[in-house]
């Protein structure tokens, strides 16, 4: 009860300091749109750090060196629950905007921090605007901000990793750029398996090798759904053993 007194308070304090930051962040943005990225990904990462820390939640990073610095890339994970966004997007060094359902953009407040950072609004009942979505996704790769994507399309209930919407993966394609799977485990042991209650849990999240798309030729690319969900089921595989 009292971590989640904790959280509200914070985004209290949050909302309040996001009223003077916007205005601030938008005047940056006129005369150094790349300084505003960064500024505005900093903190929202030190947010997400405090609420992990609130939360109790003990993260172990594996392949931090598979983080890149230097380029954009497509990272790729399974999803369990909230917190797979928190702990991931925590860890980032580039300017990084998530895939999100439609439905966080209607969220007042989360959407202007969202829009902010580049992320995607995907609208799976309309081609016609999910293709734009993958448009501008690709874009955004081209001009070096990172994309995160969770391609199982909803939380997963069960265990292992479920199919992948083949669909997601347009964006590497198109883009040319390196995808970098990443599986999370027990990240819905932090809330999700008991609702509304936040309990204190031990987090992995593995970043594996990045796979070089560009030098893929067409064949190779049409199994890379296929490849990069076999990847990460292996990878969570293996950590749940260390969580059990």
């Amino acid at each position: 009860m009292i971590r989640i007194l904790l959280i509200i308070i914070l985004l209290l304090i949050v909302f309040v300091l996001s009223l003077i930051a916007w205005p601030v962040e938008f005047i940056i943005g006129k005369f150094n749109p790349h300084a505003k990225d960064i500024s505005s990904l900093r903190i929202v990462q030190g947010v997400f750090k405090i609420v992990l820390f609130i939360s109790g939640v003990k993260v172990t990073v594996k392949g931090r060196e598979n983080i890149l610095k230097d380029e954009a890339a497509m990272y790729v994970g399974n999803h369990r629950g909230i917190f797979d966004t928190l702990v991931s997007y925590s860890l980032m060094y580039r300017v990084t905007g998530f895939v999100a359902k439609k439905e966080m953009n209607k969220v007042p407040f989360i959407r202007v921090w969202m829009r902010m950072l580049h992320c995607l609004f995907l609208d799976r009942d309309n081609p016609r605007e999910g293709l734009n979505t993958i448009l501008k996704g690709i874009e955004q790769l081209k001009n070096g901000i990172s994309v995160v994507i969770f391609p199982e399309g909803t939380r997963n209930k069960g265990t292992g990793v479920m199919p992948f919407h083949k669909g997601s993966f347009k964006l590497a394609d198109k883009a040319d750029c390196k995808i970098v799977p990443m599986a999370m485990n027990n990240t819905d042991n932090v809330l999700e398996n008991h609702m509304p209650w936040i309990k204190p849990a031990k987090v992995i999240i593995e970043f594996c090798t990045p796979i070089d798309v560009a030098s893929m030729d067409r064949e190779q690319r049409k199994q890379l759904p296929d490849m990069v969900h076999d990847i990460i089921l292996e990878t969570y595989e293996r950590n749940q053993q260390e969580i059990q």
